[in-house]
């Protein structure tokens, strides 16, 4: 059989079933791709799975995301007998270090927001008051830059401070609550730039100057320059610090500040990994060893905790 049809079926059973599989459709269809149009599943063997699997460049958790999806295809493929036997390799290669996001401080932060009126060196189509809001919003609000910048202006409602977030990861919805100052700041934004033709209710929130709905590859484009002219890197890193990375600044300066505030942060952490928009809690519970900082105000809390504790005895 074909093996881009029987990717093509294999993606089928898993929609039907109610998933939305699309990251293992991607690389299924990039592996179809890559053996050729006329390629069946027989004739792909171990060489070829490899170099699919190893791509270009050093190992990252990518060659392990590719694995996965190959490996649930190939499990599909034996149990109905198009192979017999696997082709994937039977040692995988050591994991490469957890990579840890960057958590701005608050003076990276400022020093962002001032980079947005002067780094551009010639006329963009991102204007600097857009990048401006749009990194005010991924901090202030912890959104996906995905999550932003498929915002509709119907989405935003500035009288009650709340965000509709429809296009979230895991294809749920959910509201988000804004800070008084937070929407004061999207209600400028609002009243610089004019309502892109069209119906009201799908006129996208961000735009470029011609007033499209912005896009991926031209916002990291033009934050990487902001970067730059802001001095935010990381010395010897082999990652610098992304626009992503103003999420993860949001729920550690979140759960730093309620650890100040000596409030229940175990109790209020449901909230915020409801608030984020995550489907597990342990992918919130990460954050509460991401910093130094903030793990000394936990083991501060745990110290004065057990102290009182003590004077029991």
């Amino acid at each position: 059989m074909r093996l881009q049809s029987l990717i093509e079926r294999y993606i089928a059973y898993h929609q039907a079933l109610g998933e939305s599989f699309k990251t293992n459709a991607i690389v299924l269809r990039a592996f179809g791709r890559a053996s050729g149009a006329r390629a069946t599943i027989a004739a792909v063997g171990a060489r070829q799975v490899r170099a699919f699997l190893d791509g270009k460049g050093p190992i990252t958790s990518a060659w392990f995301g590719r694995h996965s999806a190959l490996l649930g295809f190939y499990d599909y493929a034996i149990t109905r007998g198009y192979v017999a036997v696997s082709p994937l390799p039977a040692v995988l290669p050591q994991r490469p270090p957890p990579f840890v996001p960057h958590i701005y401080t608050q003076d990276e932060l400022r020093r962002l927001l001032r980079a947005t009126d002067s780094y551009q060196r010639k006329r963009s189509s991102l204007e600097p008051v857009t990048m401006r809001v749009l990194i005010l919003l991924l901090y202030g609000a912890g959104l996906r830059l995905q999550e932003a910048i498929a915002l509709d202006r119907a989405d935003v409602d500035i009288e009650n401070l709340l965000l509709k977030v429809r296009h979230a990861k895991f294809s749920k919805t959910r509201l988000v609550p804004l800070s008084p100052k937070l929407g004061d700041a999207l209600a400028g934004y609002i009243g610089r730039r004019p309502a892109p033709p069209g119906p009201a209710a799908e006129a996208p929130f961000f735009t470029k100057r011609t007033g499209t709905r912005l896009n991926k590859y031209t916002i990291d484009e033009c934050f990487l320059r902001v970067r730059q002219e802001a001095g935010v890197r990381r010395a010897g890193a082999r990652y610098q610090p992304r626009l992503h990375d103003l999420r993860h600044t949001f729920a550690v300066h979140r759960l730093t500040s309620w650890y100040r505030q000596g409030v229940d942060v175990q109790k209020l952490l449901p909230q915020l990994s409801v608030y984020l928009g995550h489907v597990h809690l342990a992918s919130t519970q990460v954050y509460l060893s991401m910093t130094p900082e903030l793990l000394a105000e936990a083991n501060g809390r745990f110290e004065r905790y057990a102290g009182r504790e003590g004077g029991h005895d």
